[in-house]
């Protein structure tokens, strides 16, 4: 007796947008893997260029001389979701992206319109050239990157949750810590919402999670089963 070929699943391109916080990233990646999809963090790129900008000297509080400079340095991001990679000027900036200097300017950087028309050039290139789809995440994927994306989600929780996992709260954690951190996020929050390019928001046609009382497993087994929905749709 033959048995059917199998088929492979579906190609999709998946947005998941969401301030800092909510388990984006985590999500993302774990969803990917787990559904074979490529994966894209774009929030990276933007923390690369700004990285970029602070150590050539670009004054990034002056919105053209960043502008100016933007078109310089180039980015490559991997996007084999068990490994991301991202180098500038083929120098790895996995780790340097992460500090709290480039964190404290990222959004000024990137509420230049040209750095946001760059990089979302950089991430429509990469997202539309994967065969097997991809999980991009980010602030406007389903709003300006991805419009046409085939699944859109927003991850929200509240600013005190939010605040306890970008900390890495532990017992005895100092609570000035959390809420100077709970501040941080809701001033980017701001930053990132009421830019004039792209402001973080949600699609209108987005589904929303609600990760606040959610563990990291549950948020990934919601967005799995919403892809595999999709999949078996297509």
């Amino acid at each position: 007796m033959e048995t059917a070929a199998r088929t492979a699943p579906a190609a999709v391109i998946v947005a998941i947008d969401g301030p800092s916080g909510t388990g984006k990233s985590s999500t993302s990646k774990a969803v990917a893997v787990a559904v074979g999809l490529s994966y894209l963090d774009t929030g990276a790129q933007y923390r690369a260029i700004t990285w970029w900008m602070l150590n050539n000297g670009v004054d990034v509080t002056d919105a053209d001389a960043v502008a100016n400079a933007s078109t310089k340095p180039v980015i490559v991001s991997g996007t084999d979701p068990a490994a991301p990679t991202i180098t500038v000027d083929g120098v790895d900036a996995s780790g340097p992206i992460r500090t709290q200097e480039v964190t404290s300017r990222v959004s000024a950087v990137s509420a230049v319109p040209e750095v946001r028309a760059i990089i979302t050039d950089l991430q429509r290139s990469i997202a539309k050239g994967t065969e097997a789809g991809i999980v991009v995440e980010g602030r406007d994927i389903g709003t300006t990157v991805l419009p046409d994306a085939d699944l859109k989600i927003f991850l929200t929780a509240s600013p005190e949750a939010r605040a306890a996992r970008r900390s890495g709260e532990l017992k005895g954690k100092d609570s000035a810590d959390l809420a100077a951190t709970r501040e941080a996020l809701v001033k980017r929050d701001a930053a990132d919402s009421s830019r004039k390019t792209s402001p973080l928001a949600k699609a209108d046609d987005a589904v929303e999670v609600d990760t606040t009382e959610l563990t990291l497993q549950q948020v990934i087994e919601c967005v799995v089963t919403l892809i595999e929905e999709k999949q078996a749709a297509k």
